[in-house]
């Protein structure tokens, strides 16, 4: 059995490797991989473990769960990357370069906000998924043929990804200590407004992600200060 787990985690990432052969099992990975995200996103990523997936499951599919998927890793690999499927959307030529880059991003965005666990994920669990991967490529094609060319292209795509991971992060942080205290968002800001140092009805609306001033309208508005500042050029 050691031999048999060595060899479905060599390489490091359930990405580098073939998935199981078909079996009369009555789970599919995708669907293993629903469930997985439905438990995350009512247990967080700190209580996740194999066990409450096979509790999830029921005792007659925990065969099919160690079958389709070898260890907690690789199932989180799965998951983070079936987040990022939801960033797929629809090639448009409506807009400029800059506003189908917009829609990508948002995208992106949106689904990471959505299911902030995952953002504790990207530094360890992300990039090799064929979802991530996915989103690379549309990127590059859209400035691809917006004009940008060499190492400008890819550096114009790493600025992008930088921006849209580290302001998932940053507000999936403030979410996690919202949550922690066992409290709402308005309520933690005027709780907390004063030992920050700050106003309490601004704290509250910098939180909220419906307000004029909250992270998605912050994230459109520094996605767009990015985009205006990059110039379609060649670097070799």
């Amino acid at each position: 059995m050691a031999r048999e787990a060595d060899r479905k985690t060599v390489l490091g990432s359930v990405w580098l490797r073939e998935e199981p052969p078909p079996t009369r099992a009555p789970l599919s990975r995708d669907d293993i991989v629903l469930s997985a995200i439905k438990v995350l996103d009512r247990e967080g990523l700190a209580a996740f473990s194999m066990r409450m997936m096979a509790a999830e499951l029921g005792t007659a599919a925990t065969s099919a769960l160690y079958w389709r998927v070898a260890t907690k890793n690789d199932l989180l690999e799965l998951v983070v990357d079936e987040v990022f499927a939801a960033a797929l959307v629809p090639p448009t030529d409506e807009g400029d370069w800059r506003d189908q880059v917009t829609t990508v991003v948002r995208a992106a965005y949106q689904a990471l906000s959505d299911h902030p666990w995952a953002c504790e994920l990207l530094a360890s669990h992300a990039e090799l998924g064929p979802n991530y991967q996915g989103l690379t490529e549309r990127l590059h094609m859209i400035l691809r043929s917006a004009g940008f060319r060499g190492t400008h292209l890819d550096s114009a795509v790493s600025a992008i990804f930088q921006y849209l991971i580290g302001s998932a992060v940053t507000g999936a942080a403030w979410l996690s200590v919202v949550r922690r205290s066992g409290m709402n968002g308005s309520r933690w800001a005027s709780e907390s407004a004063d030992r920050m140092g700050v106003d309490a009805e601004h704290l509250a609306a910098y939180l909220d992600r419906g307000s004029h001033g909250g992270p998605e309208a912050r994230f459109t508005s520094g996605l767009r200060v990015i985009l205006v500042g990059l110039r379609p050029r060649q670097i070799s």
